[in-house]
């Protein structure tokens, strides 16, 4: 079982960058998997933020980040990070990242792994 280990959070002004980063801490993650972020502000149902296959490094992007967010992963490090930039107060939220062999569980659904502590990400206006 594949253990997902989420930092990079931070306080950041509107418009600034932050990288948050996914990494594996109990083994190689495999060729099959899907990894995602996810977000969840107070009050708010957890989001599927961006997507990418393991594999093929084929990448998804909720629409209200697509152009702001790129999400990348490097296999020698077993880690996938997302790089927000153009950040926005309505970012705001912890992110969490997750991972499942399906894209539309995944996607829309609960993804089959377990979720971790998340990364807070606190933009001020």
């Amino acid at each position: 079982q594949v253990t997902l280990v989420e930092s990079g959070g931070g306080l950041v002004q509107a418009g600034g960058s932050l990288r948050l980063s996914c990494a594996s801490s109990s083994g190689r993650i495999f060729s099959s998997s899907i990894i995602g972020w996810f977000r969840q502000a107070p009050g708010k149902e957890r989001e599927f933020v961006a997507g990418i296959r393991w594999g093929t490094t084929a990448t998804y992007y909720a629409d209200s980040v697509k152009g702001r967010f790129t999400i990348s992963r490097d296999s020698g490090k077993n880690t996938v990070y997302l790089q927000m930039n153009s950040l926005k107060p309505e970012d705001s939220a912890v992110y969490y990242c997750n991972k499942d062999s399906d894209f539309a569980t995944l996607r829309y659904g609960v993804p089959r792994g377990e979720w971790g502590q998340g990364t807070q990400v606190t933009v001020s206006s």
